[in-house]
């Protein structure tokens, strides 16, 4: 081969190589990409799977910042909304127009705040945004104005040199402290930041989160909210038109906006937050009259919260959760994780039953999980008097627990009744969720969004009859494999 034919030869061989390889690198990008929105699309099938829990609603006095602080608590009570975030500065009432509410009260106007609280059941459950001041003397106003009013929470944006008295202060009165993130040039704006003082600090110092502030950065609210899980204390739920600052990108009610109030419940959710959603409307165009705004705000976050119109009855309160009204009847207990609200079952055969009413026709939703694949334990519906002895078992309906039994006995089952239609359970060690439709003689079960039983009850097996309406009992059955109970939650069927 000539010289000049050989460089030819190369030269097409190098074209043809860069050809093939760019081509076997856009088919390999192609893919890729299909294989990210594959996995994107299984994220977001498993984000909606999330069952949105129910969170007390609290409105953030500043929502209603033309009108007086006494007046708020009658728009708080004429709206249905039981808790109150005060802020320092608002009127104090109508016929006072030079005096305000903040913790420079004196008693005698205190005393006038905790009639009308009183008068109306509405409850001061946080006060803030607040300047907490420069010396002790300053912050201990602060500090004791809130114990007088019984308000846990404070929420402001201390320096960070401050932090060290203020938790010894904190654990003195028993208070909370939530840092504010107002946006730029706020020291709180970045949630980084505020994630770079939680570090160092003790459980009582949390977060106020604003998901409209963020947004006026161009922060995705729920991603701010993952960087700080666990350490949320309150939120200021709000919404915006759009991500950005200008004078077409306005507040709107939560679920109107970008925000996506859908994921931020479910967020708040898998964290098991145990706050209040603080409703904060800014819009100044409708600051004379909040309340539509309100009121659709409402509607939204029911209509997103998959357990509205539940009743959770693991009960909660201030972050911890407690066996109040469950009673135990024979042998072992179940132990309760308080801040996770998780109950492990420990020896038996016993019965944890919830004793403060009978149900007659409802939908009961639980997680449970299996600690190895022998464990034993079941639901017990309609238990039809207080348990004094195992006789129940003959008068109520049991939900099998138990993946290595058979037919009637297997996960699923009514036990000694009716065989599950197919096995939905997860593995062991997973979480599997529960929900049973009992209404009149109908008792319908899905496991894990499958359903499983479909039967008009009638006496068999074990069971000789069955009432209309009992109580809800969960079975710790020995002591060789534990099984594990979560987010409990009861609707009655009118």
């Amino acid at each position: 081969m000539k010289q000049g034919q050989l460089r030819r030869f190369w030269l097409f061989f190098l074209v043809a190589f860069i050809f093939i390889s760019g081509f076997a690198f856009l088919k390999r990008d192609r893919k890729l990409n299909t294989l990210c929105s594959d996995r994107q699309s299984l994220a977001q099938q498993t984000s909606g799977l999330t069952r949105t829990r129910p969170f007390p609603i609290a409105l953030q006095c500043w929502t209603f910042r033309k009108f007086s602080f006494l007046e708020t608590v009658d728009y708080a009570q004429k709206l249905g909304i039981r808790f109150l975030q005060a802020y320092p500065g608002q009127a104090f009432s109508s016929d006072r127009p030079g005096l305000v509410f903040d913790h420079n009260l004196k008693s005698e106007d205190i005393k006038v705040v905790q009639d009308k609280l009183s008068q109306a059941g509405v409850e001061l459950v946080a006060y803030g945004v607040v300047d907490l001041g420069k010396t002790k003397e300053e912050k201990q106003k602060i500090f004791d104005f809130a114990r007088r009013l019984s308000i846990p929470l404070i929420v402001a944006e201390p320096a960070e040199e401050d932090f060290p008295l203020i938790e010894a202060m904190l654990k003195e009165y028993d208070l909370s402290l939530a840092i504010h993130n107002h946006p730029e040039p706020s020291r709180y704006a970045q949630p980084e930041k505020v994630l770079a003082i939680l570090k160092k600090t003790g459980e009582r110092v949390g977060v106020c989160a604003d998901p409209g502030h963020w947004m006026r950065g161009g922060r995705k609210p729920a991603t701010a909210l993952q960087l700080l899980q666990g350490r949320i204390l309150d939120i200021h739920l709000k919404d915006r038109s759009d991500f950005g600052v200008g004078e077409e990108v306005v507040d709107v009610p939560p679920g109107r906006g970008k925000a996506n109030l859908r994921e931020i419940l479910e967020e708040l959710t898998r964290q098991n937050y145990s706050g209040f959603l603080t409703l904060e409307y800014e819009n100044e165009k409708e600051a004379m009259n909040p309340i539509p705004a309100i009121k659709e705000a409402v509607e939204l976050i029911n209509k997103n919260t998959y357990f509205f119109g539940y009743e959770e009855i693991l009960s909660r309160s201030r972050g911890r959760y407690s066996k109040h009204g469950w009673n135990h009847y024979g042998p072992g207990h179940f132990e309760l994780d308080e801040k996770e609200g998780i109950l492990k079952s420990v020896g038996g055969m016993g019965l944890l039953w919830y004793s403060r009413k009978k149900f007659r026709d409802f939908i009961l939703e639980l997680d449970y999980q299996c600690s190895d694949q022998k464990t034993n334990s079941g639901i017990f519906l309609r238990v039809p008097d207080i348990p004094v002895s195992d006789d129940y078992i003959y008068h109520s309906f049991e939900i099998q627990i138990n993946d290595s039994g058979e037919g009637i006995h297997r996960t699923g089952a009514v036990y000694d009744a009716v065989a599950p239609a197919k096995d939905a359970f997860n593995p062991t060690g997973e979480w599997n969720h529960l929900r049973i439709t009992f209404q009149g003689k109908h008792l319908q079960v899905e496991l894990n969004d499958v359903k499983i039983i479909d039967w008009q009850a009638e006496p068999r097996g074990k069971v000789k009859d069955f009432a209309s309406e009992g109580y809800i009992g969960l079975q710790n059955h020995d002591r060789d494999s534990s099984v594990y109970f979560r987010n409990i939650f009861i609707k009655e069927i009118k």
